[in-house]
C-alpha cells in the first residue's frame, strides 16, 4: 500500500511542477524558440484541462486595462498540496 501512497504523491508533485512552470511560462512574455516551444506546448497541454474548468468558475482580477490575474492555478497549487497531505496520511 506505501507504494501506491508514493506513486500517488510524486504524480502530484510533477504536476505541482507543471503548473508551476506554467506559471512562470505566463510571466515571460516572448516568442519561444523552436527548440523550446513543443515543452512549452507540452505544459500548457498537460496542464489546461484542470485551470480551465476553474476558469469557468473564478473571474480573473483585472489590474489594469487588458490585464488580469487568473487565481486558477494558485487554487490548484493549494490543492495538489492538501492532496499530498492526504496521501501522506492515507499510506504514510
Amino acid at each position: 500500500m506505501r507504494l501506491v501512497g508514493d506513486i500517488l504523491w510524486w504524480v502530484l508533485l510533477v504536476y505541482l511542477w507543471l503548473i508551476i512552470a506554467r506559471i512562470i511560462i505566463g510571466w515571460i512574455p516572448i516568442r519561444w524558440p523552436a527548440p523550446i516551444r513543443p515543452l512549452v506546448v507540452f505544459i500548457y497541454d498537460i496542464t489546461e484541462p484542470v485551470l480551465s474548468p476553474l476558469r469557468r468558475w473564478i473571474p480573473m482580477i483585472p489590474i489594469s486595462s487588458g490585464v488580469g490575474l487568473d487565481l486558477s492555478p494558485m487554487i490548484v497549487v493549494l490543492v495538489i498540496v492538501v492532496l499530498q497531505w492526504v496521501v501522506r496520511r492515507i499510506f504514510g
